[in-house]
């Protein structure tokens, strides 16, 4: 008999991994209930099979409520969550060393006897035991232990360890090792140990019971036809999904480290498989529901057109045309609309919502930020007032008044279109025919605001339709797989004339340098932003505060007039400062990230960004498209402070080397995977815990092309696979 033991109070999880690589890449959202499959014929045909053995549920009904609830911090609600909730990385507890062997800085397995054990509180409260084996000895350390490790640790115990091998100042020492009392035989187990992801109460022992209990009691029937599964050279479910939690002797440890080895392969195709079919899925519930047909685009779009002062560029043209064709359609369009900065998306907006109007429906169109929101009102404004089109303000900041009149304007159908932020979907906003609704940096917005955006209609039986547009280009790998229910249009070239930005990296020890290319740019008529990440004094960052350094380029540039804007600045005042701004009153603009979207000044020809190193890419090439908006050449310099970390350096060299933002995007994905980009936890989207969409790119393809002839042709095991991997979640709530 042998007795497991953790010494420490602490969460459960294995020595090195950081709370982020406990939980992976998020956790599959289930429900409880039974996962009833069917088992493919070799022809494709199906027979039924019962979801699990007789007299066996899914549910996980045979643990105590207190490991249910530690469990579903996991995400593990039932037996299939169980099976799938699979190993983070593997031990090899196969083999062990003699203490004079093992190699300090290594993690081996030793086998010893206690012949030492006190506690001592020098300098800190410590379990301090002295173990050794016929080649030397080592020291276990404990600063975290129970009484009963204490007592399992007494002298004369015979322990395996597994850690890592220090050397300290007594010889080689383990602080926090695994340990095993043994007590009888205790034979070296003949595979590899699965570590698994776990929280706080449930050790990786518990954790390897309750996953061989799921393996022997739960459903693993296969969920594709066979012909396809030979077809595209994949192990079999159950029997990959044994492998991995059981490696046997003879599987190879890299590959399996690696996440290369067949198995994992498999597992990986499922999951991104479960993605595609859920999103195939929506795309086609939405295909038969109604939305109001818009096909008038004659007399006001010609006229915007001929009044503008630029053509149109190709990518342009080509987006309008995808837009056009989807608004005339009986079916709610839901289109992304993505360029990068000053690649023209609000003037293509514009015309798509004349298409609308023309066609007697009304258009909301929502920004995140009220600058942002405003910077809208006044193009559309501008653009359509000389049509006759009515334009509606509508924010947080708008007095009761004139809200008062522009919702009464919107209800009876008088204005046409509405601009707004979250204000636009509270519920007083109603609109009378609401045919297009319009999303600015959607990816800013939950799922629950852009649906109550959508379910003001104003029809019991027609949705709006929806254009979201994104100066965040999203990367290929995403747009496959987290917006693979979206149509996408692309506006990928800049207009002519728009001069390239030229990207600085500059030390803060040269800031003097910086200071008198600010004087120089302003002196010769220009305008310059200088960008501060914060607005109060943190010690624990020790950043440049907007308001001190406002304060400090108003004594160094005395002779100019500057401004200052940021978030929390009430919405009458900082209107008033950018209002200046882009009327060429102000010259110098100090301001936190608030300017990150929606600032169109053409005369602002230089950037400066106060601590670059501390923000993140896609926020760094936001800021930058705020200048090179005009024809004049421009200038980004990122201020950088000496020390930096990897993580910093490699963001400066990206953002540094890349002007595209498409190539920007896809690094940055690379860099911080999906999550953090996509905001998904917020959004609804469940993220992938096994796949990366980096490496995992052939097997994205894959499960792209199988979907849709899975839903064609074989339901049921669309049913059941979606079943097993989002347990009841199968349509992704994507609006």
């Amino acid at each position: 008999m042998t007795t497991l033991a953790r010494a420490t109070r602490k969460p459960a999880k294995a020595p090195g991994e950081s709370k982020k690589g406990v939980r992976g890449r998020g956790s599959v959202p289930t429900v409880s209930g039974d996962v009833k499959c069917v088992k493919p014929s070799g022809k494709g045909g199906e027979s039924p099979l019962p979801s699990t053995p007789a007299g066996v549920t899914d549910s996980l009904q045979f643990v105590t409520p207190a490991v249910r609830e530690r469990l579903a911090r996991l995400g593990i609600l039932r037996l299939a969550d169980l099976a799938l909730h699979l190993p983070l990385r593997y031990e090899d507890e196969t083999a062990l060393v003699t203490i004079a062997d093992a190699i300090s800085g290594t993690t081996v397995q030793v086998e010893g006897r206690v012949v030492e054990s006190k506690v001592s509180c020098r300098p800190r409260r410590q379990l301090i035991c002295r173990v050794e084996d016929e080649s030397g000895s080592l020291t276990m350390r404990f600063f975290n232990f129970y009484p009963s490790q204490q007592r399992a640790l007494a002298a004369r115990a015979r322990v395996r360890l597994i850690g890592e091998i220090r050397q300290g100042f007594f010889g080689a020492e383990m602080i926090h090792p695994r340990f095993r009392v043994l007590r009888g035989e205790a034979p070296l187990p003949d595979a590899l140990t699965p570590v698994y992801p776990t929280t706080a109460g449930l050790s990786q022992d518990s954790l390897r019971k309750l996953v061989a209990r799921a393996l022997r009691d739960v459903d693993l029937a296969e969920t594709l036809p066979e012909p396809l599964r030979q077809q595209i050279n994949l192990e079999p479910f159950a029997e990959a999904v044994r492998l991995l939690h059981q490696p046997p002797p003879q599987v190879n440890a890299t590959s399996l480290q690696e996440r290369s080895h067949p198995a994992w392969q498999r597992l990986k195709f499922d999951e991104l498989l479960a993605q595609q079919l859920s999103m195939r899925l929506h795309y086609l519930r939405r295909s038969r529901q109604r939305a109001p047909a818009l096909r008038s685009h004659g007399g006001l779009s010609r006229q915007l057109v001929e009044s503008l002062p630029f053509g149109l560029t190709g990518a342009q043209v080509r987006a309008l045309d995808e837009i056009r064709a989807d608004l005339a359609r009986p079916h709610p369009m839901q289109r992304l609309l993505q360029g990068d900065v000053g690649s023209g998306k609000t003037i293509v907006a514009a015309l798509a919502a004349l298409q609308a109007i023309e066609s007697g429906y009304q258009v909301a169109v929502m920004a995140p930020t009220e600058i942002l929101a405003e910077q809208h009102y006044r193009k559309f404004a501008h653009w359509l007032a000389l049509l006759g089109v009515d334009v509606a303000w509508l924010s947080g900041s708008v007095r009761k008044k004139e809200r008062d009149q522009a919702l009464e304007r919107l209800a009876s159908g008088n204005t046409a279109l509405a601009v707004g932020t979250h204000a636009l979907f509270q519920e007083q906003v109603l609109f009378r025919n609401l045919g297009l609704a319009i999303v600015d940096e959607q990816h800013r917005f939950g799922v629950r605001q852009r649906l109550m955006l959508r379910m003001k209609g104003g029809q019991t039986n027609a949705q709006p339709h929806q254009l979201m547009m994104s100066a965040t280009p999203i990367p290929r790998t995403l747009a496959m797989s987290f917006y693979a229910d979206l149509d996408v249009s692309v506006i990928d070239e800049l207009p002519p004339g728009r001069m390239p930005v030229v990207t600085k990296l500059v030390a803060d020890s040269r800031r003097d340098e910086v200071l008198a290319r600010v004087r120089d740019a302003c002196a010769s008529g220009r305008q310059a932003y200088w960008v501060c990440p914060l607005i109060e004094e943190s010690e624990a960052l020790q950043l440049q505060t907007a308001m001190d350094t406002y304060e400090r380029l108003q004594r160094e540039f005395s002779e100019l007039r500057i401004g200052l804007a940021h978030g929390r600045m009430r919405s009458a005042e900082k209107a008033a400062v950018m209002n200046a701004f882009q009327a060429g009153e102000i010259q110098l603009l100090v301001a936190t990230t608030v300017i990150e979207v929606g600032v169109d000044v053409p005369n602002a020809s230089l950037m400066v960004i106060e601590h670059a190193d501390r923000m993140g890419l896609s926020q760094l090439h936001q800021l930058r498209g705020r200048v090179g908006r005009g024809t004049q050449s421009s200038a980004c310099i990122l201020l950088y402070q000496a020390m930096l970390s990897e993580l910093a350096r490699e963001r400066l060299r990206i953002i540094y080397e890349n002007s595209d933002g498409f190539e920007v995007a896809r690094l940055d994905l690379k860099l911080r995977g999906p999550g953090e980009i996509l905001g998904a936890r917020q959004s609804g989207v469940p993220m992938l815990r096994l796949a990366d969409l980096e490496s995992d790119m052939k097997l994205l393809e894959a499960a792209r092309r199988v979907a849709p002839k899975l839903v064609a042709s074989h339901p049921d095991l669309v049913e059941c696979h979606l079943a097993r991997w989002l347990g009841g979640r199968q349509e992704y709530l994507r609006v």
